[in-house]
């Protein structure tokens, strides 16, 4: 079926009054309303200025992108705080007419004002002031009687942002109509007559959102998370909604706390919900489109929440180092350590096995021990598998048949394609990628680093990258500056530390080497030598080769 778009140029006064047949709701997915007094103050300040320019051309708000929805009403999907101070603004300007005194031009504006505000009786031509044209169900406010109250009885009491701007804007009234009496209706008359907007009328919410996705430049779009809270909302029973409401709240600021979003929560569990489907398409679907499918049933799984809620505790470990109160799992160190090395892999494909391992088996009684093995295996194909072909596409096909084959109790992990001498061969000058990850594994190997390295270090070149020609003799510059980027020449350091160890040489450096709490970076301190020139690296670099061949031959033996 073809999209269809309605795009007319209205006045104010056009737009307000159309609430009239087709009353304008802000949706439960939209976030409240927060345009601050500033930005109110704004908006009013432009229109005073427009009516003292005398400009004979319009003034453009902007656009207006709404639906027809299946109750009849304007659904917003863009322009909601705009036009909800549109509606602040006009009854202000009612009640301050109210309160002036009677003559001509009062009468007209106030008789011009009330479709813009109410329904007006097709018979009599009265308002009912209850019979607002506008109301917003925004689930995540506790205010939005308020709205409805100033627009019934043209009175803020409250604290919140609607009261608050509506105050601001009969204060503002009062000033610029004793300042400026003169102008006082000829900025009524502007604001209604010849302030324009744009509204665009689509055929479907998905087209709305379409259309606002492209137009919106003034701050966060509604994401697919927001659309799935307004599906779940609107599935359950009344006396489910506030529990849901709770809950959601509690993992969107536990989300934001860990490091992640409820958006990307949804993204992850996606990759879940995959798997069980056993769908192995190395095509990824787009978040809402994939949850859309039979009418969006995934949604409304009794479950969803809980694993919501798991994968942001998971999160809130590997990212911001949470313990979780009866999972063991997040203290142990091996786990912990591996899932860091793991964190500065590439790209983010690591990350959807691990989550999908994790949902299927944490409460199993030895889970700490499968998870480990799991977490090892990850790492070392996933590592082997960058070091010889350093792109997204070389793990995607393995990644969805593993998140698949975990779910159906066959991990298809398949370690043989590790070449240890391949291996050994390509570590000396790896893809500055996975210099991070190395750097983190090798630390963690040693058995005296005994906590998790620091979250912000430096890569460190033992041998500075500004080098003195004197300080080497009879040796190339190519040479020099090839085997400076060897691995043996890195470690990770401390950034405060790295700062004030500038760029000396291994003499000067010693000191703050031996600060260091990472324990690797403290032995190099400790290390009786005075020199480290290009010898010192390419040893360096065989006892790294050395020791991560070894890892990697002793966990694929007991693996």
């Amino acid at each position: 079926m073809a999209t269809t778009i309605e795009v007319n140029k209205v006045s104010i006064e056009e737009l307000l009054k159309s609430g009239a047949k087709e009353q304008f709701v802000i949706p439960e997915y939209q976030r409240p309303y927060a345009w601050s007094e500033e930005e109110v103050s704004i908006l009013f300040n432009d229109l005073i200025e427009y009516t003292k320019s005398e400009l004979e051309a319009s003034y453009f708000l902007g656009c207006i992108v709404s639906y027809t929805n299946e109750n009849n009403k304007q659904e917003i999907i863009d322009g909601q705080q705009r036009i909800t101070t549109l509606f602040l603004l006009i009854r202000a300007i009612y009640f301050k007419l109210e309160n002036m005194s009677e003559n001509e031009m009062r009468e007209n504006f106030l008789g011009k004002i009330k479709p813009c505000l109410w329904k007006l009786d097709k018979l009599t031509g009265k308002v009912n002031q209850k019979d607002i044209l506008i109301e917003s169900e925004v689930l995540e406010s506790n205010y939005n009687n308020a709205l409805s109250e100033i627009l019934e009885t043209g009175i803020g009491s409250g604290s919140d942002p609607y009261s608050k701007n509506y105050n601001y804007l009969i204060s503002a009234l009062d000033e610029f109509a004793t300042n400026e009496p003169l102008l006082f209706y000829n900025f009524i008359y502007n604001i209604l007559e010849k302030t324009i907007v744009l509204p665009i009328k689509a055929d479907s919410q998905e087209t709305a959102l379409t259309i606002f996705s492209t137009l919106n430049d003034r701050g966060l779009p509604l994401s697919d998370a927001d659309i799935f809270k307004a599906k779940i909302y609107n599935h359950l029973s009344l006396n489910q909604k506030q529990d849901f409401i709770d809950k959601w709240q509690q993992i969107s600021i536990n989300a934001v706390e860990s490091g992640e979003s409820i958006q990307k929560l949804f993204y992850y569990y996606m990759f879940y919900l995959r798997a069980l489907e056993n769908d192995k398409a190395t095509t990824t679907p787009g978040l809402r489109k994939y949850y859309a499918t039979n009418n969006f049933q995934k949604l409304y799984e009794c479950n969803l929440l809980n694993n919501l809620e798991n994968i942001c505790n998971f999160w809130s470990v590997v990212n911001k180092r949470t313990i979780i109160e009866d999972e063991k799992w997040s203290i142990n160190l091996k786990i912990l350590s591996l899932l860091d090395i793991l964190s500065s892999y590439p790209n983010e494909f690591w990350k959807y096995p691990v989550i999908i391992f994790y949902l299927k088996n944490k409460d199993n009684s030895d889970f700490e021990s499968e998870f480990i093995v799991f977490l090892q295996k990850l790492f070392m194909f996933l590592f082997y598998k960058y070091l010889i072909s350093p792109t997204i596409n070389a793990v995607k096909g393995n990644i969805l048949t593993l998140n698949a084959s975990i779910l159906h109790n066959n991990i298809d992990l398949d370690l043989s394609i590790i070449d240890i001498e391949n291996l050994k061969d390509r570590l000396k000058m790896p893809n500055k990628n996975l210099v991070r990850m190395i750097l983190k594994f090798l630390a963690y190997q040693d058995a005296e680093q005994t906590k998790l390295l620091p979250i912000k270090w430096d890569i460190e070149h033992i041998l500075p990258v500004k080098w003195d020609n004197n300080f080497f003799f009879n040796v190339n510059k190519e040479e020099i500056e090839s085997t400076i980027e060897n691995i043996g020449n890195k470690i990770p350091f401390e950034k405060k530390l790295n700062i004030s160890a500038s760029n000396g040489y291994f003499s000067q450096k010693q000191e703050k080497y031996k600060k260091s709490n990472i324990a690797i970076v403290k032995k190099l301190g400790n290390k009786n030598i005075k020199e480290w020139k290009l010898d010192e690296i390419r040893d360096r670099n065989s006892d790294i080769k050395t020791l991560i061949a070894n890892v990697f031959s002793e966990w694929i033996k007991n693996n």
